[in-house]
């Protein structure tokens, strides 16, 4: 990915993050996610984070917890900088949160202004801060036919135009981000090292949920 020039070197990333535990949002290492935070500890979170490195941690929690006040969480998440932000008349914060690299939790940290801290370990995504050689999707034409499948059958829209322009790497990272994927899938796809591979498990999880969107429409007639 192109590194942002607001980005921290990968042997400046820090030693504790907080961490932002949210079903089905993810961020990737060069993709935007949009964030409304309303809940006062996360208000908090963010205001300690302007005032120091601005990295918050995306992590989801376990499916089997999600409801509870302080879930589960998965041991792979990913960090991203704030790189803008307004504040709202009715006390929300509006923010853009764009991914920089995926962590493993290695500990769990005390809370801090009532919101969740881990220290992370970064070592395993090191990979996030070098842009891969060569194509990582091995049969292009092939996946943009099974995304397309995919979009059609579950009504997505997609800039179909931007998304032909875009690299592999970048495709696949934003698509990790935005399809409406399960948060199962989204984390195994999280959890997948390189790109290639990454690229390879999307290509059958569009085409297992195109399938099954195929069966449902067969029912019903």
């Amino acid at each position: 990915m192109t590194r942002n020039p607001f980005f921290p070197k990968f042997s400046d990333l820090p030693r504790e993050i907080p961490i932002f535990p949210l079903a089905g949002a993810v961020v990737m290492p060069g993709v935007q996610l949009p964030l409304n935070i309303f809940e006062p500890r996360y208000l908090n979170m963010v205001t300690d984070s302007l005032a120091s490195s601005h990295l918050l941690g995306m992590i989801q929690p376990t499916s089997e917890t999600m409801m509870e006040e302080t879930p589960e969480i998965h041991r792979v998440g990913c960090a991203g900088r704030i790189t803008s932000y307004s504040e709202t008349s009715d006390g929300r914060i509006i923010l853009v949160l764009t991914g920089v690299c995926r962590f493993q939790v290695s500990k769990a940290l005390e809370e801090q202004n009532g919101y969740r801290r881990v220290k992370p370990d970064w070592e395993r995504f090191a990979a996030d801060y070098h842009a891969e050689e060569g194509p990582a999707i091995g049969d292009r034409d092939g996946f943009l036919g099974s995304l397309k499948t995919y979009c059609s059958l579950r009504g997505v829209e997609i800039p179909w135009d931007d998304i032909e322009k875009m690299g592999d790497g970048e495709l696949i990272n934003l698509l990790c981000a935005h399809l409406p994927l399960s948060p199962e899938d989204k984390q195994a796809l999280i959890e997948t090292l390189q790109a290639a591979e990454r690229a390879s498990l999307m290509r059958g999880l569009l085409d297992m949920a195109a399938a099954s969107s195929m069966r449902v429409a067969e029912h019903r007639h």
